[in-house]
């Protein structure tokens, strides 16, 4: 598998590749260079299961700013770098824990060489970004238009250029808003790309077309072994990003950890408000995220327990009052406005034994 033979990077306190376990990334959408917000939203996103953070550096003040964002959150810090190479070397040299570079909009060799020289000085990693709306010329005129192969050629070209440079401290991503010609350019890359692969699909847009776009691209990517960190591009408070990302990898069972709850879609049986409950039963579960379960909220007590059978603990619904259900058997029957209290005190007492 790719991810298990990738080189092994190090971004401040994380390491991915080479068989680690795939990372969470967000970017803040705040005024860099205003700490406070910054360093709210971060930790908010870290609350949320962000591993890796990135933010703008469009700005020397918000190079600065790293600094003092640092000494306030937990997790590593990349600076993304566009057009001005002087952005990444006070970035590199106010703490950022990895910068984000294209080197084709970064200009000369000369200016690409002046950020590899001071990535080198502090021992920080590279990621070299390549999007498809901003493809090389020369590349959409070889292959007539924006294709994964054009994109493919992009990023291992500006690789060469850097390790020719002298620095193998690398990770790689290359993106598109096209699901398919996003997962295509993975699929042609991974065996060529001895680096961590970062994965997304760029521009995916809202919420709800966002998380579709994603689920489908990242889905397909990440379950062929391609990809060491993820991010699910919203457009919106990217703490929503965090819940679909960590979603996802359990779906692929590429993380554990967390309350998983399934629900069922309704139908005429239905006797109480299961879409409301449902929603208030996912709301609750992230404050037991050290636990290692799946939750079942049904809406019907004739066919709860044997649908919520393969469920650690799950409720059903009836008329006025519902079920408590343990490994698709019924443990106790429970007034239908006590099912979302019983089940948190259930959970606040469950003695997780998923690792045993």
């Amino acid at each position: 598998m790719y991810r298990n033979h990738t080189k092994v990077i190090k971004i401040g306190n994380r390491k991915i590749g080479g068989g680690n376990p795939v990372l969470i990334q967000s970017m803040t959408n705040t005024k860099t260079e205003d700490v406070e917000a910054t360093t709210a939203q971060i930790l908010e996103l870290e609350a949320a299961g962000c591993d890796i953070i990135r933010s703008t550096v469009p700005t020397m003040e918000a190079a600065r700013a790293l600094g003092e964002i640092k000494k306030n959150i937990h997790i590593p810090i990349v600076a993304d770098i566009h057009f001005d190479y002087r952005m990444a070397i006070a970035a590199i040299e106010h703490g950022a824990d990895k910068i984000r570079i294209n080197p084709g909009n970064i200009g000369s060799e000369e200016k690409v060489q002046a950020v590899v020289d001071k990535a080198k000085e502090y021992g920080i990693p590279i990621r070299v970004g390549v999007n498809s709306g901003s493809l090389e010329k020369h590349l959409i005129k070889k292959y007539g238009k924006v294709t994964a192969e054009g994109l493919v050629e992009s990023a291992l070209d500006k690789v060469a250029m850097i390790e020719k440079m002298g620095y193998d401290n690398l990770v790689v991503s290359i993106k598109s808003s096209d699901v398919m010609m996003c997962v295509k350019a993975h699929e042609l890359l991974a065996p060529k790309c001895a680096y961590p692969l970062h994965v997304g699909i760029t521009e995916a847009g809202t919420v709800y077309s966002g998380n579709i776009k994603s689920a489908i691209g990242l889905g397909i990517i990440l379950n062929q072994g391609i990809g060491d960190t993820i991010r699910v591009s919203l457009t919106g408070n990217p703490v929503n990003e965090i819940a679909t990302a960590k979603l996802i990898l359990k779906t692929l069972h590429l993380k554990q950890g967390g309350v998983e709850v399934v629900s069922c879609p309704t139908c005429g049986r239905t006797n109480i408000d299961l879409i409301a409950l449902a929603g208030e039963v996912e709301k609750m579960v992230a404050e037991f995220d050290h636990l290692n379960i799946k939750v079942a909220v049904m809406g019907c007590a004739v066919n709860g327990p044997g649908e919520a059978r393969e469920a650690d603990i799950g409720i059903a619904g009836g008329i006025g009052e519902g079920l408590l259900i343990k490994k698709g058997n019924v443990v106790r029957k429970v007034p239908e406005e006590q099912l979302l209290s019983v089940l948190r005190e259930e959970l606040a007492n469950w003695k997780d034994t998923s690792a045993e």
